[in-house]
């Protein structure tokens, strides 16, 4: 069949005039069986937390809907936000999953140097660790003094109180209040290497 462009509109205009007569005369379909089960479905309840969504830079809002024992059990879109007026992306939506998934890790998972296996470690040893490593280095490569040059084509020697073998780089899911704590940790430890993700 030789379909022409005439022939194609003429036919989608009969479609969707069959199809318009046809809702507009109850076409037969029961949407009552599709009422019922939606509102079989169980509407969550609990305390509403406003919340900011912990993946990019954009700093959407979320509800938190928490149960009484403090579970989340839902995160939607905050209407009253003025960043995203309610609407989440498909990472911002499902941040649900985030919080509630059994293939999360909960426990500190460490692999010692030249092991081929992970061991769990508690938190404490952990953080322990990690404070014991980063004042090495830093005591291993901490300048009180550098030379600088000095714009004659010479150079002197200033104080600069630093280390530049160490880095930090913040995600977009930190606020505010953590990175300002953590550029003051870092500036206080001689970083000089401070970035943020959210920046990048």
């Amino acid at each position: 069949m030789n379909l022409t462009r005439r022939r194609f509109l003429a036919l989608s205009l009969g479609t969707i005039g069959t199809a318009a007569v046809a809702d507009a005369a109850g076409g037969g379909v029961d949407l009552g069986a599709a009422e019922r089960r939606a509102l079989a479905v169980p509407i969550k309840s609990g305390r509403q937390v406003p919340s900011v969504c912990p993946y990019c830079s954009v700093g959407c809002g979320q509800i938190v809907m928490v149960e009484e024992g403090g579970r989340i059990v839902d995160i939607s879109g905050n209407p009253d936000s003025p960043i995203n007026e309610g609407t989440l992306c498909p990472k911002g939506a499902a941040a649900l999953q985030l919080v509630n998934n059994e293939q999360r890790w909960s426990t500190v998972k460490y692999r010692a140097p030249g092991s081929e296996r992970w061991e769990e470690k508690p938190l404490d040893w952990a953080m322990e660790r990690i404070a014991q490593l980063v004042k090495k280095t830093r005591d291993a490569a901490f300048n009180e003094f550098q030379e600088i040059p000095d714009g004659r084509g010479g150079s002197e020697k200033k104080r600069v109180m630093n280390t530049y073998a160490l880095a930090s780089l913040g995600g977009a899911t930190i606020d505010n209040e953590w990175n300002y704590a953590q550029q003051k940790l870092m500036h206080a430890l001689g970083v000089v290497a401070v970035e943020n993700q959210a920046r990048i």
